[in-house]
């Protein structure tokens, strides 16, 4: 089992910045693959960032490419999304999820374990 938390949320203004927090509990968390989705009112969960077990590949929607950074601290359990230029389009709640295979993934359906979300909301 491993157990995520996320933080960093909060309400900011078009082309602030914020960094996310996802801190992980249970099992290895350093043999889990880490992604980030937010899903926004009214739409479906979108894939915005995942990174490998180890933090040497990273990837990234193309919608926000330019402007997020995951990153992760395995010896402290943690995943980050530096979130840069935000614009009113990414308000979401955004979550940290983990797999329990090797491999990064772009599906939440590959996705073993959630958190419980953390709301990013960005005024024009």
């Amino acid at each position: 089992q491993v157990q995520l938390v996320e933080s960093g949320g909060g309400l900011v203004q078009a082309g602030d910045s914020l960094r996310l927090s996802c801190a992980a509990s249970g099992r290895t968390f350093s043999s889990c693959p880490v992604g980030w989705f937010r899903q926004a009112p009214g739409k479906e969960r979108e894939f915005v960032a995942a990174i490998s077990r180890s933090g040497g590949s990273t990837y990234y929607a193309d919608s926000v490419k330019d402007r997020l950074t995951i990153s992760r601290d395995n010896a402290k359990n943690m995943v980050y999304l530096q979130m840069n230029s935000l614009k009113p389009e990414d308000t979401a709640v955004y979550y940290c999820a983990a797999r329990t295979v090797r491999l990064s993934s772009r599906s939440s359906y590959d996705y073993d374990y959630w958190g419980q979300g953390t709301q990013v909301t960005v005024s024009s």
